[in-house]
């Protein structure tokens, strides 16, 4: 802020109370909503020729912590200098504040070592810069420091440094200073309880978090959020909600956590069902809060309720904010619609690394690799340098569309031209890319040449495309190395189980079935999802739950009988189980896409695009399935599994069947 910009922040016609003193209305104006007038105040006594005391400069500062008004705050300590008040303790302890508060850390550091007596309430404020200015190892070795000096912490002391632990998620330092708060026999007041409840549940001790909570009479807002949110990181959601509901008092905080909660957890119609309340109740969502709801949208796929969060967020002030935007693009991408994506795009006044990427990625999840790169090309040409998420985005392009050389001619230029290390999401890529191309002796040396250990991603990358091609004993070696690092995988344990399916060796999957019996991991089943008319609909295999479920079967016996006539046969080796072929041809028909597919044909019967979202992998004979009834039917069809987009029409699929 300067002083230029002061006008704009106050009353034009604001005119101190006569009589009054100048220091007390310094004071009182200082503490009041509207701080940024105590520089009014003083600029009127600058040009009146008022004489600014010593007892002047502490409301001064603080009012400029308040509007973080550096520009102010050095001009005052350009008078406190000049008139010799540089020594006067309290002065000194507001300028440290103001440097720090103003992330002129450094600058407070060098005047709070030069203080001849420091206070608690001095060690406080510097120890507060440092927080503000995310330095927390700083403020954890100054608390040290002040330890050793002989001074005793006050609980505002021992609170700031608590925000330190819990922020840089130091649990070990975080436990000691509980130990020392019992050694010392500290009375602990509500803010301290709360900053040890915070410091707890922000580390991942939830258990002693509770502990805290559940002796603390009467229990505050802020540690209630703060379990809400050690809940719902550990996807608690159930423990959270219990926690949300009985909050006597919620602010928006405690309703942007709650929603969070839910659409990081996969709970995405929990997470929208809970900003409908939110907004029954009145309460004004900020970014933090639509950036949640936008996320919801997006894992539901759900393009109509997309829609509605994108008029929303423009009614109500959000259009310009960029990283709203970002995540709209995302949405978009993910809800189907990659024009309304790009017309996002299109319309940024300013567009940053995350903007292109977040399209790059887009285009590359519908499988328009040529866009994609395109894209990339511009984006360099404009000057933003791609960072190592956007090397993400365009290798899983060159992946998923067969371009192999591109894609190692990218990660080479990722490491030569750019200097970005590879991290296990380019191994994985680049074992994907090889992998799918059935060059798995290439991608096996790929991982042979990491020099960082492979993770389960990139394991599972190989793996996957051992099922795909039938290689049975490279198969056997990556389940192995993947089940070293995370013995309960299930995708592991379901992988290799359907390549010893495709290869007929039914006692290995029923060893591999047993196995999962044995540790309790259970195969992730299948669903699929459609939204009509703003209701989402779910599907599961061979779904009987639906209201209209004998509707939904007769359509699927006419949709199986047309396709019979076009050559359709249901496939049985999308069936790894040990059944006779004609019990697999029928299993194989009952497929949740398959069910939402034939739901969408019986009730959107205006020849309008029908969307799907599943949360596995569409299977072979679905894929045909659904290239056939585009084609039979006219229709459109876009389907969303857990890798890519599949838009369906006339018979063609966008993947070109290389999926």
């Amino acid at each position: 802020m300067s002083s230029s910009s002061i006008p704009t922040l106050i009353h034009h016609n604001y005119k101190p109370p006569k009589p009054y003193n100048y220091n007390t209305t310094l004071r009182e104006l200082s503490r009041s909503v509207e701080p940024e007038n105590t520089l009014l105040v003083y600029q009127k006594m600058r040009r009146d020729g008022v004489l600014v005391d010593r007892f002047s400069f502490p409301p001064l500062l603080k009012a400029t912590v308040r509007v973080r008004g550096l520009f102010e705050g050095m001009e005052i300590h350009g008078l406190v200098c000049k008139m010799g008040f540089v020594y006067d303790p309290y002065i000194q302890t507001g300028l440290v504040g103001m440097y720090g508060q103003c992330g002129c850390v450094l600058e407070a550091r060098l005047l709070f070592d030069k203080m001849p007596e420091r206070d608690v309430v001095a060690w406080s404020v510097m120890l507060d810069g440092y927080c503000q200015s995310g330095l927390y190892e700083d403020a954890l070795m100054l608390f040290e420091e002040m330890k050793s000096s002989g001074l005793e912490p006050d609980n505002m002391v021992l609170s700031t440094i608590l925000s330190a632990c819990s922020r840089s998620r130091n649990l070990n330092t975080g436990k000691a200073i509980h130990d020392y708060i019992s050694e010392k026999s500290i009375a602990m007041d509500s803010r301290l309880q709360t900053s040890l409840i915070t410091m707890y549940s922000n580390c991942g001790s939830v258990d002693l978090a509770k502990h805290l909570y559940d002796k603390m009479m009467p229990k505050n807002i802020i540690a209630s959020t703060a379990m809400v949110l050690g809940y719902s990181n550990f996807k608690q959601l159930e423990a959270a909600r219990s926690v949300f509901n009985q909050m006597a008092e919620k602010d928006l905080v405690s309703w942007s956590v709650m929603i969070a909660g839910y659409a990081e957890s996969d709970s995405p119609q929990e997470a929208l069902k809970l900003f409908n309340n939110m907004q029954l109740l009145g309460i004004q969502p900020d970014q933090i809060t639509m950036l949640s709801v936008i996320s919801a949208c997006a894992q539901l796929g759900a393009l109509d309720r997309a829609k509605w969060v994108h008029i929303y967020i423009n009614k109500n002030g959000f259009g310009n904010v960029l990283s709203v935007n970002n995540a709209l693009i995302d949405m978009y991408a993910k809800c189907g619609s990659l024009a309304n994506a790009r017309r996002v795009f299109n319309k940024m006044g300013y567009r940053n690394v995350i903007s292109w990427t977040s399209m790059i990625t887009g285009l590359a999840m519908h499988g328009n690799a040529d866009l994609a790169l395109s894209l990339f090309d511009q984006m360099k040409t404009e000057g933003i340098e791609p960072n190592g998420v956007t090397f993400v985005g365009v290798l899983y392009a060159c992946s998923h569309a067969g371009l192999v050389n591109k894609g190692q001619q990218l990660f080479t230029s990722m490491i030569k031209e750019y200097s970005i290390e590879p991290k296990h999401e380019h191994y994985g890529c680049m074992v994907d890319l090889l992998g799918r191309a059935n060059l798995l002796k290439e991608a096996f040396n790929v991982i042979e040449s990491m020099p960082i250990a492979p993770n389960v991603v990139v394991w599972g990358s190989l793996l996957s495309a051992c099922r795909v091609h039938g290689e049975v004993e490279m198969g056997e070696f990556a389940a192995k190395r993947l089940l070293e690092i995370d013995p309960d995988h299930d995708g592991a344990h379901v992988l290799l189980s359907n390549i010893y399916a495709k290869a007929r060796r039914w006692r290995d999957v029923g060893e591999v079935r047993k196995s999962m019996g044995s540790k309790g991991i259970s195969k992730e089943i299948g669903c699929s999802r459609i939204e009509l008319n703003g209701e989402i609909h779910e599907f599961w295999m061979y779904d009987r739950k639906h209201k209209e479920t004998n509707e939904i079967y007769e359509m699927l016996d006419e949709v199986v009988n047309k396709l019979k006539l076009m050559g359709y046969n249901p496939n049985p080796w999308s069936v790894l189980a040990n059944l006779e072929e004609e019990e697999k041809k029928e299993v194989v028909l009952w497929h949740s896409e398959k069910l939402a597919l034939c739901y969408g044909l019986l009730k959107l019967k205006n020849k309008s695009c029908i969307q799907i979202v599943k949360n596995l992998r569409v299977c072979e004979d679905c894929h045909t399935f659904i290239k056939l009834v585009s084609k039979v039917f006219e229709r459109e069809i876009v389907v969303r599994d857990r890798t890519r987009f599949h838009h369906y029409k006339g018979g063609v699929c966008s993947c070109k069947d290389y999926w």
